[in-house]
């Protein structure tokens, strides 16, 4: 039994909870099912990732970017500061722990997580060494840091299977350099999607972008700074659907009308759409002067996939080399954390739980860090690195809070 918290997810949350746990003086142990920490920006982001936010909303909490990095960081420089915030606050992970099971035993008010785990050693096994092992934990605190991006998502298409060329998700995608001369269909125009379809234009693709539904594509700067930071200050001041209203009206003297490129916007202002379904706005980082200048083309919804191409909903047929599904992630919350709390109707036990079945927290933020059981969610808000901090601020004052009442009574075991 531990009288530390268990953390599941050694990604930006799961470290930004344990760092800000270790300066109140509150230890912690990571489990992290990958071989190193940020496994979603280490394997599975192209190469030519940049972060679409100004550094001073993506850093993590007590400790800057270094000054000299660029306004926009690349991957490389991220996942850099990722390993020296780790080192910085001692943070040691363990590695190739899958966590398999997670569930609250009321009787102990503990939380008791089952893990398989894979040695990562590189000395030679021994011959009753088992290669995986089942390991068990128990504590009064569990956080839930596997955040929302955790597995692919690719939609089921009617003909994949016969289709020829190579089909792939966006996390698998690097370069399109072994793309040079080929006609790649992009399904899906957020963030991805397009930054995908400008890395293909510019190692000589052909890219063809599928625009099921509505987007918004916003320019990256406005006024001189950040849209993004121009945001985040008016609603300090104005209500979402006046900024919202602003955004649109600045975005339209900047890049122009959209919809004539078959970007068609959606009736709801980008921020309130972020707010109610979570789909972030697309931050334009040149795509779209490569869209009118015809050099990646807009194509409708894919109704199917053929041998050697797609058909469209509007019964449009095109060839294609290859197809790259830009459709995102999902959380695999679901599939590991049980039932928290039960309640009884009628002499029946109803398990009931806060994880919707899309792997979305049904509480919005703050009340879904609430610590109900002693669980806390952080990096399930919708609002990117800078949510996950303020969640890992909030979850590591409230554990601190109950832990430092249990230490004054119980011997902790690390």
């Amino acid at each position: 039994i531990l009288r530390c918290p268990i953390i599941v997810g050694a990604g930006p949350s799961g470290l930004a909870v344990a760092a800000s746990l270790r300066r109140l003086s509150v230890p912690s142990i990571i489990l992290e099912r990958s071989d190193g920490i940020a496994d979603l920006w280490c394997h599975r982001t192209y190469d030519r990732l940049n972060l679409h936010l100004p550094k001073p909303f993506c850093q993590l909490p007590h400790l800057p970017f270094p000054a000299h990095l660029p306004t926009y960081p690349s991957k490389d420089h991220f996942l850099d500061y990722l390993h020296r915030y780790a080192d910085h606050f001692s943070l040691r992970p363990l590695f190739g722990c899958t966590v398999t099971d997670a569930r609250f035993d009321e009787a102990a008010s503990l939380w008791r997580v089952t893990a398989i785990r894979r040695n990562l050693s590189d000395a030679p096994m021994q011959a009753s060494s088992p290669e995986l092992e089942v390991v068990e934990f128990a504590s009064p605190w569990l956080v839930v840091a596997t955040g929302e991006n955790a597995e692919p998502v690719v939609p089921e298409i009617k003909g994949a299977q016969a289709f020829m060329g190579s089909l792939l998700h966006s996390s698998e995608y690097k370069s399109g350099v072994e793309y040079r001369g080929k006609r790649v269909l992009v399904i899906g125009c957020g963030n991805s999607g397009m930054e995908i379809c400008v890395d293909l234009c510019e190692h000589g693709a052909m890219p063809f972008m599928s625009v099921r539904s509505g987007v918004h594509v916003l320019p990256r700067e406005m006024l001189g700074t950040s849209t993004f930071g121009v945001a985040m200050r008016l609603l300090k001041w104005l209500p979402t659907r006046v900024v919202d209203r602003f955004l649109l009206i600045m975005a339209k003297m900047i890049i122009g009308d959209t919809e004539k490129y078959g970007l068609k916007r959606p009736k709801m202002g980008p921020l309130g759409l972020k707010n109610k379904t979570g789909k972030t706005p697309v931050l334009d980082v040149g795509a779209l002067s490569l869209i009118k200048a015809g050099k990646i083309k807009t194509v409708r919804d894919v109704r199917s996939l053929t041998s050697n191409g797609a058909k469209f909903v509007d019964g449009e047929e095109m060839a294609f080399d290859s197809v790259v599904f830009a459709t995102g992630y999902k959380s695999n919350v679901p599939f590991w954390l049980k039932a928290i709390s039960s309640f009884h109707f009628h002499d029946l036990k109803i398990d009931t739980d806060v994880f919707s079945a899309e792997g979305k927290p049904k509480l919005p933020f703050p009340n879904g860090c609430s610590g109900e059981n002693g669980i806390y969610f952080v990096g399930f808000t919708g609002k990117g690195l800078l949510g996950a901090s303020a969640d890992a601020i909030e979850a590591a004052l409230r554990i601190s809070q109950r832990w430092t009442s249990l230490s004054k009574n119980r011997d902790l075991v690390l």
